[in-house]
């Protein structure tokens, strides 16, 4: 839960507009999904090592056997704030956090008569999940966001996440133990975000405070509107150690052992993790979209959580969802058609917004110095490509620009080409911006990488494509 905001005042209130308009129009047109249903049984090759579905009489608290309570405003001896600049006192009293008598957990924000927010943040007791040797760890929860939206969101952040159990009792050597965001969102947006952290803060091997991170939009029904199911997955029985993030089924981001040095992943993984379910008001995350708690923010939305369960395969085998039919990432593109930038496997610092640009969609946003983007399987073919082309636009201000580069098979390689670009008129200005590049030929993975001398977001991508 802890990000470093650089997204610039004009394409946070461009961003909030444009979800704001998109959780509008799924929700008109969303299925309602019953709101208690007991955590699934565990498939074949799994087994369910820790369970609750908050069944209990409404009004009364967690089950204190399986969850403990995190109250005040940090940890003791922590940093203040709980490190994230949230403004709200975490309370033990069941008007933050009770039961619903239907099967629910319910963590509610509240403001007093004089504008102090109270909530709740709940920890399972047990601090030892982790993969078995070889094996894999899915940890899950079915759960509505706070279903408030628009300016009445204004500060909400919950989040169903964990931390590394070192962390307990030191409580400053984050992020080296490591975080696994499982879901976030702020604002109300319809949104889902998630985040590995590791390595040290600022900068470091995993890009600190923002993480290494991914999102999704909720479909069907908008992320506060249903009930949707958020699940990481641990795997330790490939070579290469994965953390999988999946969103009703589908892994729509995913950070590899290989991403970063043998030291940092070590350190982030070598022990247990504890699980954590809070919604904080204010602080970092929702600073980059915006800020508050203000005076139009409207509290007693709660988080709702049908269940929360952990499960362990000591077999490696297969996810306990159906794979989406056509999963993100499946390794064809072509080079020579247009590639949505939006699509892209994995991302670290950007997000996605409507755009006005033709055709619709969606584009990449608020890249800035350091942020990247992979796209896997791009064919170039056996025809050298030698020239980039991409759909890009920018309202940075006077005096920031910075440069887009095309590096093959990983970041850290020297980019075949790149161009630089400053404003163009807005962030919806759109101008087709050409650079030549190496000669490439042949099946790659392809980063855009974003690198300027100012720390301010400096374009945005709505498509890219090459050519010989």
């Amino acid at each position: 839960m802890k990000r470093n905001p650089h997204v610039s005042a004009p394409i946070r209130r461009a961003l909030f507009a444009a979800l704001s308009t998109l959780s509008l129009a799924v929700a008109a047109v969303s299925v309602p999904l019953p709101a208690n249903a007991s955590a699934p049984p565990a498939p074949s090759g799994w087994t369910q090592v820790f369970a609750d579905d908050f069944d209990g009489p409404a009004g009364t608290g967690i089950n204190t056997a399986n969850w403990q309570y995190t109250t005040g405003t940090s940890y003791p001896g922590g940093p203040a704030g709980f490190g994230t600049g949230e403004v709200e006192t975490m309370t033990s009293s069941t008007n933050n956090v009770s039961l619903d008598g239907s099967g629910n957990l319910r963590i509610t924000p509240r403001r007093d008569a004089a504008g102090n927010w109270t909530s709740g943040r709940v920890e399972t007791i047990r601090s030892d999940f982790q993969p078995p040797a070889g094996g894999k760890l899915r940890v899950e929860a079915r759960l509505q966001m706070p279903n408030v939206t628009g300016a009445a969101a204004k500060g909400y952040w919950p989040a169903f996440w964990m931390l590394g159990t070192p962390y307990r009792g030191n409580w400053w050597n984050w992020p080296g133990i490591g975080e696994l965001d499982i879901m976030e969102n702020v604002q109300g947006i319809n949104n889902v975000w998630a985040t590995m952290h590791c390595g040290t803060s600022p900068g470091g091997p995993c890009n600190e405070k923002s993480g290494i991170g991914g999102q999704k939009v909720c479909t069907g029904t908008t992320c506060q509107a249903g009930f949707h199911t958020y699940a990481v997955e641990w795997d330790k029985s490939t070579s290469v150690q994965e953390m999988r993030f999946y969103l009703d089924g589908v892994n729509y981001h995913t950070v590899r052992q290989n991403q970063v040095d043998a030291t940092t992943w070590t350190n982030a993984t070598n022990h247990g993790y504890f699980i954590i379910l809070n919604v904080a008001m204010g602080g970092e995350f929702p600073a980059a979209f915006g800020g508050g708690p203000d005076g139009g923010t409207q509290p007693g939305h709660p988080l709702v959580v049908d269940y929360v369960q952990v499960l362990q395969s000591t077999t490696g085998g297969g996810t306990p969802t159906d794979p989406p039919t056509t999963p993100p990432g499946s390794g064809n593109r072509d080079a020579y058609s247009t590639i949505e930038a939006e699509s892209a496997d994995q991302q670290s610092g950007l997000t996605t917004e409507a755009t006005t640009d033709t055709g619709g969609g969606q584009n990449l946003a608020t890249a800035a110095n350091a942020d990247w983007a992979l796209y896997k399987g791009v064919d170039f073919g056996s025809t050298p490509a030698k020239r980039f082309i991409a759909r890009a636009a920018s309202g940075a201000p006077g005096g920031v620009s910075g440069l887009v580069e095309v590096r093959i098979d990983s970041r850290t390689n020297a980019p075949v080409g790149s161009f630089a670009v400053a404003n163009t008129g807005g962030w919806q200005a759109w101008k087709d911006i050409p650079a030549n590049i190496g000669a490439v030929t042949g099946k790659h993975d392809v980063y855009l990488t974003f690198t300027s001398g100012q720390p301010a977001d400096f374009v945005n991508i709505n498509w890219f494509k090459f050519d010989h």
